[in-house]
């Protein structure tokens, strides 16, 4: 039976104290109370800095068994630095990358049987960083090919155009999931489905993104839900209900600027799945 897990892209919201963690909450105990509520979180941190061993080991002792935390690959990566346009010079360099991705996964590997999928996210490239799909993944593929044996990885691609037969069966051969997205300027994954196989790995990994300057322009503070999302979240759940008997695990994460609140939202679609569910089951 697929196990679906729900959860965050993060835990450290300051503005969560009140509506979802204890008034008075410190950010220490912020992920030990988050593992009361989910049992599983995406570390978002990550990306902006590797962690250390101390770190880690910290996420690993404040969490419960069964947990799982899901972890994206470093910036330096993905995206070649800090600037706001990506280096292709350093995007999967094997010279610089591979050694610093070995390291990251060194340390995550630390989480034992607690750690879900890494993901490599990648931001959208114009033709100046990659001219085509078949440049992406001839950087791509021997990368894939140098991670090591262990944890599963799941790839987010921000070019639309690129999501085809060719990039979805060089991640099947690979078992790398391709990360399903809600993101303001790509399609909902559920237009693919008629032409498209989305499955490529025994797990399914999805990302509620949204559109952060429409949830900024209503909210400083994430505290609440602000935008309606209500028809893209039906849309999520029903693509959800088709795909996931064909995995074993399904990580669901939302963002707090998908409406506004992250565990409000990933509260809403798993009720949403689960009533699909239960109508499916019929009565007992």
């Amino acid at each position: 039976m697929t196990r679906l897990r729900w959860g965050c892209s993060s835990w450290s919201e300051p503005g969560w104290v009140g509506p979802f963690y204890p008034p008075g909450t410190k950010p220490g105990a912020f992920l030990f109370h988050y593992a009361t509520q989910f049992d599983t979180v995406e570390a978002d941190t990550t990306y902006y800095h590797a962690p250390g061993t101390k770190l880690v080991d910290g996420w690993a002792q404040k969490t419960p068994a069964g947990f799982k935390l899901s972890a994206k690959f470093p910036r330096s990566i993905v995206h070649g630095g800090e600037g706001r346009e990506p280096d292709v010079e350093r995007v999967l360099n094997p010279a610089t990358a591979l050694p610093e991705a070995q390291r990251f996964i060194d340390t995550m590997v630390r989480m034992g049987d607690k750690l879900g999928p890494l993901v490599l996210q990648f931001p959208y490239f114009n033709q100046r960083a990659f001219a085509s799909r078949e440049a992406f993944q001839a950087r791509l593929e021997p990368f894939l090919d140098a991670l090591p044996i262990g944890p599963r990885y799941a790839v987010e691609v921000r070019n639309k155009q690129w999501i085809g037969v060719e990039l979805l069966e060089a991640l099947r051969v690979r078992r790398v999931a391709l990360v399903l997205l809600d993101l303001v300027y790509m399609p909902h994954p559920d237009e693919w489905l008629h032409k498209l196989d989305l499955v490529t790995a025994d797990f399914l990994y999805l990302r509620l993104i949204g559109d952060r300057a429409a949830v900024e322009a209503r909210t400083e503070r994430f505290d609440a839900i602000v935008l309606d999302q209500s028809a893209r979240l039906e849309r999520w759940a029903e693509l959800l209900l088709t795909l996931s008997p064909r995995v074993r695990e399904v990580y669901s994460y939302a963002n707090n600027h998908y409406a506004g609140h992250g565990p409000a939202t990933i509260r809403d679609l798993k009720a949403r799945v689960e009533a699909r569910m239960e109508g499916a089951s019929g009565p007992g």
